[in-house]
């Protein structure tokens, strides 16, 4: 099964809404791996690595369902590609 990696920021009402969180629990049912924080400038960046049916279901959330409260406007994916492994053991909510 090939890996994938792939960068996002999410922009909308993503802040102050348990983005993160709710997201670190939808990637660990996936068995996503990588990571989120909030930025300064209000948007939701991270970076998801897996399976691609895993990591594709990861980014139909991200753009499409988000937080209960959180209002996406956009998501972008970018830096799209395949891997050999994972870079993370697990899904972690960065500061």
């Amino acid at each position: 099964m090939d890996l994938v990696s792939a960068d996002f920021e999410v922009f909308g009402k993503v802040q102050g809404c348990n983005f993160p969180k709710v997201a670190k629990d939808q990637a660990d049912s996936l068995g996503v791996f990588g990571w989120i924080k909030n930025t300064k400038t209000g948007s939701i960046l991270g970076r998801i690595q897996g399976t691609e049916p895993a990591c594709a279901q990861m980014e139909r959330w991200l753009s499409e369902e988000g937080s209960p409260g959180s209002m996406i406007e956009r998501c972008d994916i970018t830096n799209k590609k395949k891997i050999v492994r994972p870079d993370y053991q697990k899904f972690k909510i960065a500061f």
